[in-house]
């Protein structure tokens, strides 16, 4: 890894933050979707499970949503893991089934769907952690999100860094941490692949236009929107926990 080359107090604080949602010996799994988050946190965790000395499992969920770009996707995930030694597991789902015997939307069908495959995946590796990889972006968008959707104060806590999954299982955001564009950076100091899912290119998702209209509007009268949302989320949750 050439953490020397990646900026020295992003790469503190990555370490600072994540080393405390993990112990020795345990098994993590990680929700590897191929895209730039994900490897980001894959390959961060490859190194950390290195120093902490803990097992990382990539965990991939198929939606069976895009024909061939996903099944390019999951070989993508395969290989990749392949090449860095990481065990891989792969779940196949039917989302576009699930959404019309539970009358939900394909994005929340395809959340189910991925957290019931990641529950089955640590009943099947006694994991007790499943790592995410939302960063500081995905906070500050999430907040944003549930405000314009109408929310209590609860949804401006935004994201969780770790909240239980399952009695033995709980969800972690090594990522919460980093922006997107230090993900970014991430992947090109150390050489990374990735792919790019065109559904979240598309602004008529709600969240997608935060992204891609309403935050850099904001940005423009103030330049560290994401952190000030961010922060704000993070003493909110404090208060309220």
């Amino acid at each position: 890894m050439k953490k020397r080359t990646f900026g020295a107090r992003t790469w503190k604080n990555m370490l600072a933050f994540a080393q405390p949602l993990f112990k020795r010996e345990e098994t993590v799994l990680v929700g590897f979707s191929g895209g730039p988050d994900s490897v980001c946190l894959l390959h961060f965790l490859h190194f950390l499970a290195g120093k902490k000395h803990f097992e990382v499992i990539a965990v991939h969920v198929h939606h069976g949503l895009r024909g061939a770009a996903a099944d390019a996707d999951a070989r993508f995930c395969r290989g990749l893991c392949q090449k860095l030694d990481i065990p891989f597991l792969c779940y196949k789902k039917a989302v576009r089934s699930l959404a019309k015997k539970l009358d939900l939307s394909i994005e929340h069908a395809a959340r189910k769907a991925r957290y019931e495959a990641f529950a089955a995946a640590a009943r099947k590796t006694g994991a007790c952690k499943i790592a995410l990889g939302h960063h500081l972006d995905d906070q500050a968008e999430t907040v944003l999100l549930n405000l314009l959707r109408g929310t209590r104060a609860e949804g401006l806590c935004g994201i969780p860094l770790r909240r239980p999954l399952t009695a033995k299982t709980e969800v972690v955001r090594p990522l919460l941490c980093i922006t997107r564009a230090e993900v970014e950076e991430y992947l090109e100091v150390n050489g990374l692949p990735c792919v790019t899912d065109q559904t979240n290119l598309d602004d008529a998702y709600t969240r997608n236009w935060i992204r891609l209209q309403l935050l850099p509007m904001l940005e423009q009268k103030q330049p560290k929107i994401r952190q000030h949302l961010a922060a704000m989320a993070a003493q909110l949750a404090e208060k309220l926990s």
